[in-house]
């Protein structure tokens, strides 16, 4: 059981896996290597179960993930606990702690159009600090599953062990492009179906987990096409929207993103009656941990006004 392994050799397992050797961690700790692989063996040992790949840089195995997300939540409800007895990170009473840090992973879409207004309506004497890993919304379960976040927007309704789910809302996409790429490379669109043309036209897509192209393409088409494989992969929110206002090709692009530039003209509308909503739910360990429920309330409240139901 979790409660039977010693704290200290749990610590070191993290200690390895932040470090990414022994040898670091060892330093990190104050140790020395030999008392570092010690200790992981007789975690090991204890759990009956191979908890790290010696790889460079070590990685843990699927059980060394539990542990490790383990030691993370015994790491956050120690430092909780010394911010309300107000111990600060030396030990010492008095002062007010230290502040919590929260490690998120959130995707860049999410990311650049509400995510940010959830965290700015936390109150400055709450002393959270977030450290933001940005990550495809398919993805996010992953860091969960790691013990590298304490809590992810993702697309997955299904709880990580460990964790609580609750939906936010659905983000919605339009399928646009800038006028004149309509006109050089859509063909007699919108005279024929965008269907008979939009497979075969330059997409821009976020990188190349992003299949919202893909999707939007197959549902037009009635699964008989995909997007074009003439793709141009451009890695940030900001600079994808750009590239398709640039004429570089069309995408699917966020709502909320879309709209000044459909208003402008500087995009257009390729179909009014089809959009893609991506469902995103919020998932975060199952952890009393009062600096996390601030942040969950943050999060559920900004996403209730920016997300549709």
């Amino acid at each position: 059981m979790m409660s039977e392994l010693p704290l200290d050799h749990v610590r070191t397992l993290l200690a390895v896996v932040d470090e990414g050797t022994f040898d670091a961690a060892a330093a990190a700790l104050h140790v020395t290597p030999s008392a570092v692989s010690q200790r992981v063996k007789a975690l090991e040992r204890r759990t009956g179960r191979v908890l790290l790949m010696r790889t460079k840089p070590v990685r843990p195995t699927e059980s060394g993930q539990v542990v490790v997300r383990f030691a993370r939540q015994m790491a956050r409800l120690e430092r909780d606990a010394r911010a309300d007895l107000g111990i600060s990170g030396t030990g010492e009473p008095g002062g007010s702690g230290e502040p919590a840090l929260l490690p998120v992973a959130v995707n860049a879409d999410s990311l650049a159009t509400w995510f940010l207004s959830a965290l700015s309506r936390i109150p400055d004497e709450a002393r959270i600090c977030f450290e933001l890993r940005r990550e495809d919304e398919d993805h996010t379960t992953a860091l969960l599953r790691e013990g590298a976040v304490m809590a992810a927007v993702t697309s997955s309704p299904d709880a990580v062990s460990g964790c609580t789910v609750r939906r936010l809302g659905r983000m919605r996409y339009l399928p646009v492009a800038a006028p004149g790429f309509a006109a050089r490379r859509l063909g007699d669109w919108p005279r024929v179906p965008l269907a008979e043309v939009v497979a075969d036209a330059p997409v821009v897509c976020f990188d190349r987990r992003d299949s919202l192209q893909e999707h939007f393409v197959r549902e037009v088409t009635e699964g008989r096409r995909g997007a074009s494989r003439l793709r141009h992969y451009v890695p940030s929110s900001r600079g994808f929207v750009d590239a398709i206002a640039a004429g570089l090709g069309w995408g699917v692009v966020p709502q909320t993103q879309a709209e000044p530039l459909l208003r402008a003209g500087a995009l257009i509308l390729l179909d009014a009656e089809r959009t893609v909503d991506v469902p995103l739910f919020w998932q975060q360990w199952k952890l009393d941990s009062p600096a996390l429920a601030t942040l969950a309330d943050a999060v559920m409240e900004a996403a209730a006004e920016h997300l549709r139901r």
